[in-house]
């Protein structure tokens, strides 16, 4: 495919169709959907757990950064391991791993153990906590040829990880009821280590050998200049939203309503799942170097718009509008690792967007905090417009680094394309 449909990344829905009745497809993609449903859910089920039995907000807050900070290193680690040996074994240790730790970490909750502990634990099951997102999305590339099939797969991967945020909070939500409050985050953790397994043993993901290797180097995919690129993009993307997470609670709580600050956070997401297909279909700018800045500082920009209205109503409409953008990135950043990654590291380019958005993440919430108690909700949303236009601008400094990346030699002599 030449590098200007590549970058395209335009698809149709029977390109969907085609994606999901690839041969070898049905057990990976249902064994992922049962792995990765919970990715919401445990985290805030375990936030819930934690403050339930401690009664501190501070101690629940610590454990679930904690476990954020070893998702984010564990997605590289793991994306690394993947690309080096398959990922069949990598998977079914680290699944190990997530079992035990998670079995310790509701151990050390119901002992009452010292918050340091549930730190240390927490941080544990978070560097354990399988990506299958990453696999997920490089098995497309065993699955299906480069085409507007293959790019279906990954606007599918991007879409249905916007639906598993939708619901994973609110069956986080409906658990924390059950007699004990732990439940959510064990059945949580139980769908996420069978769907691992089965999808870790399925025929076509153990079929999936050790990629051909550039080189060795010490940034991995990250020696890429696209792949950079992509990092502060994603990262962007990221302390966007961290900032809007933060500031949507504190608004409703202004307003006497801080119930509704879930149902808010809710309304983005259905926006982008329903936008994310029909973007798809048309992508805009269709240059990945200038789509990537022009979805950043778009998405900065409607933010911002969230510090205008008086009522929560407004703030509902303007919700539905900024999440327009939310998964339209996500899909490109899918689709660009295609071009930028260097070869032989697909599954850990894919690391490196997921660690760098949950950076973004801690960083937003961070500040927003910060702002929201200080200077109120609408400060914060001007914070998280004014944050997202400036890295906007310099990815979009960066944009010619975002081209098809020249093969390499392996470590054999033989020369290999990137995203391979």
């Amino acid at each position: 495919m030449s590098h200007s449909a590549h970058s395209e990344g335009r698809t149709t829905l029977a390109d969907y169709r085609a994606a999901l009745r690839a041969p070898g497809s049905r057990r990976p993609v249902v064994a992922s959907v049962l792995a990765r449903l919970p990715i919401a859910m445990i985290g805030i089920s375990a936030l819930l757990y934690v403050q339930r039995e401690t009664g501190s907000f501070a101690a629940a807050g610590l454990v679930s950064a904690s476990s954020l900070v070893g998702v984010s290193v564990g997605a590289v680690v793991q994306g690394r391991l993947i690309d080096r040996y398959g990922p069949t074994r990598p998977l079914l240790a680290v699944v190990a791993l997530f079992v035990v730790s998670m079995a310790a970490l509701a151990v050390a909750i119901e002992a009452h153990a010292a918050t340091f502990v549930l730190v240390a634990l927490a941080a544990a099951t978070g560097l354990s906590e399988p990506m299958i997102g990453s696999a997920s999305r490089a098995l497309w590339t065993k699955l299906l040829p480069e085409g507007s099939a293959r790019n279906a797969a990954f606007s599918y991967e991007a879409i249905s990880m916007e639906v598993f945020f939708i619901l994973g909070p609110g069956i986080a939500g409906l658990l924390i009821t059950a007699p004990w409050a732990g439940t959510g985050m064990v059945v949580g953790a139980a769908a996420m280590a069978t769907g691992a397994t089965v999808f870790a043993l399925s025929p076509a993901v153990r079929a999936w050998g050790p990629a051909p290797r550039a080189k060795s180097r010490l940034l991995g995919a990250l020696a890429g200049p696209g792949m950079r690129t992509l990092a502060v993009a994603a990262l962007g993307f990221g302390v966007v939203i961290g900032f809007v997470e933060v500031a949507v609670p504190a608004a409703a709580t202004e307003s006497g309503h801080a119930a509704l600050s879930g149902l808010l956070l809710s309304a983005w997401s259905l926006t982008s799942v329903a936008f994310g297909v029909a973007y798809s279909l048309h992508p805009w700018p269709r240059r990945l170097g200038l789509r990537l800045p022009a979805l950043l500082g778009g998405f900065g920009a409607l933010v911002a718009l969230l510090a205008l209205p008086s009522s929560l109503w407004g703030l509902a409409l303007l919700m539905l509008l900024a999440g327009a953008l939310i998964t339209p990135q996500s899909t490109t950043h899918s689709t660009a690792i295609e071009v930028v990654a260097p070869s032989g590291t697909a599954a850990e380019a894919f690391g490196w967007v997921l660690t760098a958005v949950t950076l973004g993440l801690a960083a937003g919430q961070s500040v927003s905090g910060y702002l929201v108690e200080h200077a109120g909700p609408s400060a914060s949303f001007l914070a998280a417009g004014a944050a997202g236009l400036a890295l906007a601008a310099v990815v979009w400094l960066m944009r010619g680094t975002v081209r098809q990346q020249a093969p390499e030699p392996t470590d054999s002599g033989e020369l290999v394309p990137a995203g391979r």
